[in-house]
């Protein structure tokens, strides 16, 4: 009779032993994916600010591009208004020399 009540103490202590090693593998679980979720979060999080990132460069760029035509239009008028001034000027020599 002995035996049968250590058996029955020994499967017992097994099957606690058991449970609680099933429970710290669960445990064990839930971290590792609590884990993933954060890390699949900042990944998106990263992704997005990419996204935007890439956005703002390609408005900044758009904007450089508008802000260098309106530079070479600003230089053509300025040259012009320059070769206006020399002709004027000639001009007005030409008329005082005489």
């Amino acid at each position: 009779m002995g035996g049968s009540k250590t058996g029955a103490m020994t499967g017992d202590a097994t099957l606690k032993e058991v449970i609680a090693r099933l429970g710290k593998a669960i445990d064990v679980l839930e971290h590792a994916a609590t884990v993933r979720l954060e890390r699949e979060q900042d990944y998106s999080e990263a992704d997005a600010e990419v996204q935007r990132l890439n956005a703002d460069r390609a408005r900044l760029a758009q904007e450089l591009d508008g802000a260098e035509a309106r530079s070479e239009r600003l230089e053509d008028a300025n040259k012009e208004v320059s070769r206006r001034l020399v002709t004027a000027m000639e001009t007005i020599r030409a008329v005082l020399d005489r």
